[in-house]
């Protein structure tokens, strides 16, 4: 599923939020890239990846013009997008020209329509965006658990039940994950994102709850890839969530060690899935 990464000596990073773009950027240099141009987002990416970058600009949300032009001055032939944008901002975009006649193209203005012209927009610049897991693989689960308790047989239909709702969802584009409790589904995430999610579903659940993360069906990795990270972590900590199941071999486990750490020490189930979890039942 994961293709082998590539031998580079530059590399051109588009950073969103979190730790994302700078586990990329380690993982990037020992892999040997030598030169990397970094563009971040005011509001967005931490400054600790400007310090990684050998070139880096700062850019609004929208400034499609500035992105493309910093790629050619330095050269760029291949880029990778690492870190999510806030959703709420593809509703509150100050784009530039070329961003404009971009949005006026789309019929649809959702996250995968815009980010999708966007690496369009990039390739006809010269630069060819990467899968999001490039330089990343072994972060790439395989299914079964990974790290906490054995799940119990209840907790393993729930995950069962939740992979195949969750799949269903996320082909209508509604969302990637839900939550389950002894066979109900208690919250589906939509707009709000996976932490609202939790919330919700933990609090209806009253806890010990089960939550189950999928990729879309044809879910376009060069910008958007299922990642669980410590955040994702902490948060099923304080929502009672018991068990973090994630899909194999189309999930980033970021900060793996850490992850695993923190799924050990807070009793958390950390489980990779695929569509044979109903055969095993």
């Amino acid at each position: 599923m994961i293709a082998p990464s590539p031998n580079l000596d530059a590399l051109g990073i588009i950073a969103g939020q979190g730790r994302y773009p700078i586990l990329l950027a380690e993982a990037a240099r020992a892999r040997g890239v030598k030169r990397l141009a970094v563009a971040g987002f005011s509001g967005e990416t931490l400054p600790e990846v400007e310090k990684l970058a050998d070139h880096y600009v700062r850019l609004r949300v929208g400034q499609l013009g500035g992105l493309c032009h910093f790629f050619r001055e330095q050269k760029i032939e291949r880029a990778i997008m690492a870190g999510q944008i806030a959703p709420g901002h593809l509703f509150d975009l100050r784009p530039d020209f070329k961003a404009l006649l971009l949005l006026a193209r789309l019929k649809e203005r959702n996250a995968e329509s815009i980010f999708g012209a966007v690496a369009d927009e990039l390739k006809k610049s010269g630069v060819e965006l990467l899968p999001a897991t490039t330089f990343l693989e072994d972060a790439v689960p395989e299914p079964g658990r990974i790290a906490g308790p054995n799940l119990s047989r209840r907790q393993l239909a729930d995950v069962a039940l939740g992979f195949r709702v969750a799949k269903e969802i996320s082909r209508m584009d509604i969302g990637q994950c839900v939550v389950v409790k002894k066979g109900t589904i208690v919250a589906v995430e939509a707009f709000e994102g996976t932490d609202a999610a939790m919330e919700r579903g933990g609090r209806l659940g009253k806890g010990e709850v089960v939550l189950v993360k999928v990729s879309k069906p044809n879910q376009d990795f060069r910008f958007d890839v299922p990642v669980v990270g410590t955040r994702t972590m902490e948060k099923a900590r304080d929502c009672a969530v018991r068990v973090v199941a994630c899909e194999a071999r189309r999930t980033l486990l970021l900060d793996r060690a850490l992850v695993l750490e923190q799924a050990e020490r807070w009793g958390i189930s950390l489980f990779a899935v695929d569509d044979s979890i109903g055969t095993n039942l």
